[in-house]
């Protein structure tokens, strides 16, 4: 579950926003967001890595009950989550960038380590 950050959004918005965020950037590898909704991001895509890593029927039904797009499922149980066979944990880095321009909110890149 997502660490205590309501994002100013009710709780199916927030977990609808968050699947989806979850979903794209597991399959492009990064992403620019504001900072506080990478470290929201973080835990939930490395949760899905590590089903990836354990494979299985029951873990890619899992997953698929989270990621919104199946070709993104696969392609995370068959190319992604291999490449982190010998780590544990630590998946993703969230880099601060520096204020918008629009409204001055702090931004942040989050990408695959």
């Amino acid at each position: 579950m997502p660490a205590y950050r309501k994002l100013g959004k009710t709780t199916d918005q927030r977990m609808a926003m968050l699947r989806q965020q979850v979903t794209d950037f597991l399959d492009k590898g990064r992403m620019e967001t504001t900072f506080p909704r990478a470290k929201e991001i973080a835990p939930l895509a490395e949760k899905m890595i590590t089903l990836g890593k354990e494979g299985g029927l029951a873990n890619y039904r899992q997953a698929l009950a989270f990621i919104t797009r199946e070709d993104v499922a696969k392609r995370l149980f068959d190319e992604v989550a291999p490449k982190y066979k010998e780590r544990n944990g630590g998946y993703t880095r969230v880099t601060r960038t520096g204020p918008r321009r629009g409204d001055a909110a702090e931004m942040a890149v989050i990408e695959l380590v």
